[in-house]
């Protein structure tokens, strides 16, 4: 059975193209495996932020966490759980001012956890999900992927790599501003190329 990981970050609801390229592709996935589990996690709302809390939290062992560090380890541990279990991430990437959502990158502050996302070596860091791949909608009025000017789907390459996850495809819409309907027939041609 395949584990699918849904994550979608838009803060647009229903009119989120990346949410409509993210069905798109969950159903080409869903299609070729129909045993298929699917997980989704909407960031939409809010990921509460790193702090000092939680580095207390998560660098405290389970047994003596008080109330409040154990409800603060037991959402990001949720999280990682998530990842651990996914086959296949499916990773909504709206680009908000050139950059990622908040609430992304808050998601991966959550999940950099040494120990159990990656681990420091000899030979430098080494990330410990191997094995998973990972599917990336870029979307953006005018951004261009993958231009100077997008701190985007490099950095999130970045840390799934950081993370062990190098098997990482985008499908881009990067141009909606300037000509919605071409961009988007050519984000839904990038989606049924891709290898269910």
């Amino acid at each position: 059975m395949t584990n699918i990981l849904r994550i979608d970050s838009s803060i647009k609801g229903e009119a989120s193209v990346s949410q409509k390229l993210l069905d798109r592709t969950q159903a080409k996935l869903t299609a070729a495996h129909p045993d298929a589990e699917v997980v989704t996690r909407d960031l939409s709302a809010g990921v509460p932020a790193i702090d000092g809390s939680w580095i207390g939290a998560i660098f405290t062992p389970a047994e003596s966490r008080d109330a409040a560090q154990s409800e603060i380890a037991a959402y990001s541990d949720a999280l990682l759980a998530e990842v651990r279990a996914a086959d296949v991430l499916l990773i909504g990437l709206p680009v908000y001012n050139f950059g990622v959502p908040g609430q992304l990158k808050s998601w991966f502050d959550h999940l950099a956890r040494k120990g159990e996302t990656f681990q420091y070596t000899e030979a430098g860091p080494e990330g410990l999900l191997k094995g998973k791949r990972a599917i990336v909608v870029f979307t953006s009025d005018g951004t261009q992927f993958g231009s100077e000017i997008d701190f985007a789907s490099g950095w999130v390459r970045h840390m799934l790599g950081f993370f062990g996850i190098t098997d990482v495809q985008f499908v881009n819409a990067d141009q909606l501003v300037f000509d919605t309907e071409a961009t988007l027939k050519a984000a839904e041609a990038q989606v049924d190329a891709l290898a269910a």
